[in-house]
Order: structure tokens, then C-alpha cells, then sequence
């Protein structure tokens, strides 16, 4: 195991097939190689709009984010003083979920945040030999908990419990051991 490993596990859900149309947003935050907090956040997308295929993954409704704060306003109060504290994110299939954060932030004219990312997808496919690569599949093969799949929150904390399982796995030492799985934002 990684000595201090530290990162937030990052997912979100999203209203339509725009990146920045985040309905849900979900942080599990693992500190010294443990989980110590799980949140999320429902999130009014632009004009409450959502797309039925969409609703049909998360089964989120616009009833639920009729009332919720921007996705801005979310990071400004505070998501962003999470990754100050911790820039590492993992997410399974990074290149999605940093792709909503890039589009939802530069939306919103806020600077990226400086974090680098890793892709628990990605190192599953280097790891192990499933037909699957799915988080929900990936869960199933490693007895994790994953009843409230697509909902953001748990879909973070699944991740997060993924990505510590493949560090063990991998017998890596240190984040730079994983550079071949690591994401741009």
C-alpha cells in the first residue's frame, strides 16, 4: 500500500449529453489509505433540462434539482476546498467525470483546479482480465457494494474502494508507479 495515499474519488451524473449538465455531483474522500467521507451534492443543470436516456441511468428527475444550487455554486461553497486539500482525484473512466468538471467550471468562467488524476478503468484493464471493465461489474467481482449505482455519491465511494483494492493488488509504492493511468483535465 501506498504510504499517505491521499485522493478524492470524483463521479457525476448528468441531465443531458453536454458535459458541463451536471444534475449530481459525488466526492469520497480517502485519507492514509482510508475512506473518512462520502458526500454529493444534487445540482440545478442549465435551465433544469434533462433527457430521458439520462434520467433512465441515474433516475434523477427535474423535480429534484428544481431547487438546487449551480454547479458553481457548489464548487465555490464547498467542493473546491476539498481538492485544495487533496489534489489527487480518481474516477473510473476519468476522461467522463473530468471532462464535466473541466466543461462545468469553464462554463462558469472558474479556473481548473491543478490536480492530477488517475483512471481506476484504466488500471483494471492493465490489472486484471474481466470480461468487463464496468464499475458495477468491477464491484461485483470484488464483493464491493454497489446498490445505488449511478447515483453520484455512491458510484465515488464504489471507486474509491476500487482504486485502494488495485493498489493493493498492484503492489504499487507510489503514485508515479501509476503515471500509465493518469488523465489530463
Amino acid at each position: 500500500m501506498i504510504e499517505g495515499l491521499n485522493f478524492i474519488a470524483l463521479d457525476f451524473e448528468t441531465a443531458t449529453a453536454r458535459r458541463s449538465s451536471i444534475c449530481e455531483a459525488g466526492i469520497c474522500i480517502v485519507k492514509d489509505g482510508k475512506i473518512v467521507e462520502t458526500k454529493s451534492w444534487l445540482v440545478q443543470p442549465e435551465g433544469n433540462v434533462y433527457n430521458w436516456w439520462n434520467i433512465q441511468v441515474h433516475g434523477i428527475q427535474p423535480e429534484e434539482t428544481a431547487e438546487a444550487p449551480s454547479f458553481a455554486e457548489i464548487w465555490n461553497g464547498e467542493m473546491k476546498s476539498y481538492f485544495e486539500q487533496t489534489p489527487v482525484i480518481v474516477a473510473h473512466n476519468a476522461a467522463f467525470d473530468t471532462s464535466c468538471l473541466k466543461h462545468a467550471l469553464e462554463d462558469a468562467e472558474i479556473e481548473l483546479p491543478k490536480v492530477r488524476v488517475f483512471c481506476s478503468c484504466r488500471a483494471a484493464r492493465h490489472l486484471y482480465d474481466f470480461p468487463s471493465n464496468s464499475l458495477e461489474n468491477l464491484c461485483f467481482e470484488f464483493d464491493i457494494d454497489s446498490e445505488n449505482h449511478h447515483r453520484a455519491g455512491a458510484d465515488a465511494q464504489m471507486c474509491a474502494k476500487l482504486f485502494l483494492r488495485e493498489v493493493k493488488d498492484s503492489g504499487w509504492l507510489s503514485l508515479d508507479e501509476m503515471s500509465w493511468c493518469e488523465n489530463e483535465i
